[in-house]
């Protein structure tokens, strides 16, 4: 069930009315209805198999938990290492068969949001084995693996983090400050897919469908295209999350903290996807020593980290050698230190900004050299212009209203709507505060509900030709 449909918009509006109606009154019946609620919307998004797959795999999960109540550490550590082999395996086998037998084997399908899901189990598994959070019981277990805002794509949730909110006063009791904001969220988050991703989508598919016809300036385009259509496609689904969260009286963690205003990689790992830079850090980087054993094996943690979080997010060599330049140029900045801060600020945005956007080039191109094409036309030299064929289907409802409306632009309406997308898209994306953030501060007013009344309404009307969420892929 994809959030930007009408049918989401029914389901949440349902469950949101029926669980807090039921839960003020009677919180343990309104914790059940979320809980079945979440079920019926991970079965109606992923059917019945995959449901079956993840919920063996909670059951594993519930099962080591009880064995890590006890007190004979042995046994405490084997069932740690089983559980974790048991997650690791089932992503394996669902994931990457193909990859590692080069496509002679493959299961050929994958639970949605297994990669999610099985990150998600091993933090908690890790936490409880640690001691820094207890078993918990049978039903916050469910909410905290299918919990329907979270279950498809993320954030990744820490266990200390989510379960004490279930026994919160705010739980299914939320105030008018809540609510407010929570629509806030689903507003914003909505307009970033359906009128600002989905726009740079059509010009970032059309320039890869055709990369012999790429001039430096289209190529540019291409590129800084995906750079703000994936930005916005999963900010954006963060954003409906946290909204859809907060009406319910659970607070998501900010994933994305403005990460193109950073000035050096490492900076952009820190608002970039933060929760699963935070488990990367906290389950992988930690335990292979992190940065304690000398200047060596601490670039190696970080080329480790990097590579699984490459692999992580797609089984082909696209996906590793994004990790893998990503781990690269934080080794890089590790050893030149201090010589990098002596840049201006400027120029180590500039640099970064760059980097990540090349980066990305890999991340989308369906193959490496496909990829390697979109860079040879960035670096070709070719300053002409860009044809039309770029941006064509991009916002065509919009542009008949404005051919309609105003008549006397029709010469340069492809022109002006292009370079509207693209000035909104930048500093959007460029501007301090991210939406997380936004909704602490803010306070329902006449303007801004008609602002946001406006942007739903728009889109709503745009979801026919709504694609998935890109990160509901990984």
């Amino acid at each position: 069930m994809n959030f930007q449909s009408l049918s989401f918009l029914a389901f949440l509006t349902a469950t949101t009315a029926i669980c807090l109606a039921v839960g003020r009154r009677a919180p343990w019946a309104g914790r059940l209805l979320l809980m079945v609620a979440s079920l019926f919307f991970y079965v109606a998004g992923g059917g019945w198999q995959a449901f079956l797959v993840l919920a063996v795999g909670m059951t594993v999960t519930a099962g080591v938990l009880q064995r890590l109540c006890g007190a004979e550490e042995a046994s405490r550590r084997r069932a740690f290492i089983l559980g974790c082999c048991w997650h690791i395996a089932v992503l394996a086998a669902f994931k990457y068969t193909g990859f590692f037998t080069g496509g002679r084997l493959s299961i050929g399908w994958a639970p949605l949001g297994l990669s999610f899901f099985t990150f998600q189990q091993l933090w908690l598994l890790k936490e409880a084995y640690t001691r820094q959070y207890q078993p918990v019981q049978g039903d916050d277990l469910t909410l905290y693996t299918f919990f329907f805002p979270t279950v498809t794509s993320g954030p990744i949730l820490r266990p200390g983090a989510f379960f004490p909110q279930l026994r919160s006063e705010k739980f299914l009791r939320p105030d008018w400050q809540d609510a407010a904001a929570g629509l806030y969220a689903i507003c914003t988050g909505m307009a970033k897919k359906a009128l600002l991703a989905e726009g740079f989508g059509v010009i970032v598919n059309n320039g890869y469908a055709h990369p012999e016809r790429l001039t430096t300036v289209s190529a540019a385009m291409v590129v800084l295209g995906y750079t703000l259509q994936l930005y916005f496609d999963f900010s954006g689904y963060c954003d409906v999350a946290a909204g859809c969260a907060r009406l319910l009286g659970i607070r998501l963690p900010v994933n994305f903290d403005s990460p193109y205003r950073s000035l050096s990689v490492g900076e952009f790992w820190k608002r970039w996807h933060i929760t699963l830079t935070t488990f990367l850090r906290e389950c992988l980087y930690f335990p292979l020593g992190g940065s304690k054993r000398g200047t060596a094996r601490t670039c190696l943690n970080i080329l480790i980290i990097f590579l699984v979080s490459g692999f992580w997010h797609g089984a082909g060599w696209t996906f590793l050698l994004w990790g893998a330049l990503h781990g690269l140029a934080q080794i890089a900045e590790r050893l030149l230190g201090r010589r990098l801060d002596r840049l201006p600020a400027w120029l180590r945005w500039a640099l970064t900004f760059a980097f990540v956007n090349l980066a990305w080039i890999y991340f989308r191109a369906p193959t490496v050299a496909a990829g390697n094409d979109i860079l040879k036309a960035v670096c070709s030299l070719d300053f002409a212009r860009p044809m039309p064929w770029l941006s064509e289907g991009l916002f065509t409802c919009e542009q008949e209203v404005i051919r309609i409306l105003l008549p006397f632009i029709a010469p340069w309406r492809n022109l002006l709507v292009t370079a509207a997308l693209y000035i909104t898209g930048s500093v959007i994306a460029l501007w301090p505060r991210n939406t997380i953030q936004q909704m602490e501060r803010f306070r329902p007013t006449f303007w801004r509900g008609a602002a946001l009344w406006v942007l739903g309404v728009w889109s709503v009307l745009s979801f026919s030709g709504i694609t998935q969420f890109i990160y509901a892929n990984f």
